[in-house]
């Protein structure tokens, strides 16, 4: 009715009969336009005055109908066209906004596996948050007894394994589910200032913005901050070094290093991968005499070289054009040997047709090149063995890994360890149980879900996985949200010193806090390359997942 009046204020005067404006008071001019509805569709928001508005369908009624002669309905715009609108049904909870779009999970991609396995691959990438749903209800991971959650706590702080059976009739009911899945949220942190969310650190200035922050402008309080951070870094390595610690995370404001024990991805030495990285801090590594590599550049380089064979002719041709490369914006990838790449052409006695580009132009190519991988998965550095004892030293004393301005600044990097550490803080993931409906070939079904928000880690997804495929009886489906600069620690460093590929046996899993299958699964090389897990399923008690 509104949208009817304004049309006709605006085709036509208003009426000799209606009423004067109160004094004092302006007239409102019909023709003025209406400010546009922020909210609506493009098919709904208003024209300048003088424009027809288009419609999807007409549904006026007739010229010799009054309005009020036509039914309701027809008087309203459509939302959209071919999707009919969503009837909730009088058992529907409506109170859950956040979760109508994951119960529906449009999971976008391909890596599915041929068939089902046992075991999904090892993720190393942080997760944010878990969404698991099951036909069978969460009620065993719901309100803790103090008891269940206290002998949840000793089980972790003593390491202790917890070996439940195939299946549990009454998961409810079951203390020692229950107490392993208190143990499966535990977790520890360093700096721990409760009224700060210290994960993730990459982008988080508007969730950190606005808080207090006394160490910010008090240089004294920076100093006494960055010294105890020091202190439960050289901790942690000390811990991995001795595999008392199986990996851990240095999360700063710019990128993410990975520590790694020896055993673990594939490896038997101590590994640190970190992402993402810019050419300003690969310069500084190495001028600290720290030795690396870049796993990707190196694979994209050796893929190139493979494809390349090609006849002399066709290389010729390829090298006349090489000066009108830059031009077209086409991008070249330098190599070490840019020297005697053109020896070749002197063999066939056209080094005079080809301008060979000066030592300059090389080096400008290479800077290029080096600058427009910087914050993405393909600058991944690789520290391996005694080089991640000098990587240690390096970010102790690196001044660029505090922000000096900004919502983050004086704060020291977030140290996430799955083990109890000197200055850290033992913390829990947030867990919920929540139950929806979810449409389901035209009905609706009860979803049970399971929420945990926190940083997650791989070997928490795991110990949570495995509680799951007991007290769901080897059915549930699960959303993962990736912390998506961590997503490339999933990359297979095929350089690294290869591990023995021996099973482990009871004497080579280390006394780190980790259940031996997940050590198990860690210890695999990384499959998953510069993706992760998005969506995992099990059906009688067999993996599927997509990346």
């Amino acid at each position: 009715m509104l949208r009817l009046k304004r049309k006709r204020l605006r085709s036509s005067e208003p009426p000799a009969s209606a009423a004067p404006p109160p004094c004092g008071a302006a007239p409102r001019a019909p023709s003025a336009p209406a400010r546009r509805n922020p909210f609506s569709s493009l098919d709904n928001a208003p024209r300048a005055s003088g424009t027809p508005q288009p419609r999807v369908r007409d549904r006026r009624p007739p010229a010799d109908a009054s309005p009020s002669a036509a039914p309701f309905w027809q008087l309203l715009e459509p939302v959209s066209e071919g999707k009919p609108a969503r009837r909730a049904e009088p058992s529907e909870r409506t109170d859950i906004p956040a979760l109508t779009d994951d119960l529906h999970l449009p999971v976008a991609v391909p890596e599915v596996p041929s068939s089902p396995r046992h075991e999904f691959p090892a993720d190393w990438s942080l997760k944010t948050r878990l969404l698991f749903m099951s036909s069978h209800p969460f009620t065993w991971a719901e309100h803790l007894k103090a008891q269940e959650e206290a002998q949840g706590f000793a089980q972790h702080c003593r390491a202790t394994e917890t070996n439940l059976p195939q299946s549990v009739q009454e998961p409810k009911l079951s203390t020692e589910l229950r107490c392993a899945f208190q143990q499966s949220l535990v977790y520890w942190l360093h700096p721990s200032l409760p009224w700060l969310q210290l994960f993730p650190r990459i982008g988080a200035d508007r969730k950190i913005a606005g808080k207090a922050s006394p160490w910010s402008q008090d240089e004294a309080l920076q100093q006494v901050l960055m010294s105890d951070w020091s202190v439960s870094f050289t901790s942690l390595y000390n811990l991995l070094k001795a595999k008392l610690c199986p990996y851990f995370y240095v999360c700063t404001y710019q990128f993410t290093v990975l520590f790694r024990a020896a055993g673990l991805a594939g490896s038997d030495v101590i590994t640190a991968v970190i992402s993402p990285t810019t050419r300003g801090l690969r310069e500084a590594m190495r001028n600290e005499g720290i030795e690396f590599s870049l796993p990707l550049v190196e694979e994209n380089r050796t893929r190139k070289q493979k494809s390349s064979e090609v006849s002399l002719e066709t290389e010729v041709a390829n090298s006349l054009e090489a000066g009108n490369s830059m031009e077209n914006g086409e991008e070249l990838v330098p190599s070490d040997d840019d020297d005697e790449s053109f020896s070749w052409l002197e063999e066939m006695g056209v080094q005079d047709k080809v301008k060979k580009p000066d030592a300059i132009s090389i080096k400008l190519r290479k800077e290029k090149h080096e600058v427009r991988m910087d914050h993405k998965p393909e600058s991944l550095a690789l520290v391996k063995g005694t080089n991640t004892f000098t990587l240690l030293n390096f970010l102790i004393n690196c001044k660029s890994l505090v922000a000096v301005a900004g919502p983050q600044a004086g704060l020291p990097p977030t140290l996430l360890s799955p083990v109890a550490f000197r200055g850290g803080t033992m913390q829990t993931l947030k867990a919920r149980s929540i139950n929806a409906k979810a449409r389901v070939h035209l009905a609706y079904e009860d979803i049970f879900s399971l929420e945990i928000v926190g940083p997650v880690m791989p070997h928490s997804l795991h110990s949570l996985t495995m509680l799951l495929r007991v007290a769901q009886r080897g059915a549930f489906s699960a959303a993962l949200h990736t912390h998506e600069p961590t997503a490339v620690f999933n990359t297979n460093l095929d350089n690294v010193s290869p591990a023995s590929n021996k099973e482990p046996t009871g004497k080579d899993i280390p006394s780190c806090g980790l259940h031996p299958e997940a050590w198990d699964q860690l210890t695999q090389c990384p499959t998953l390359g510069k993706s992760a897990i998005r969506f995992l399923e099990m059906k009688d008690y067999a993996y599927t997942w997509k990346s």
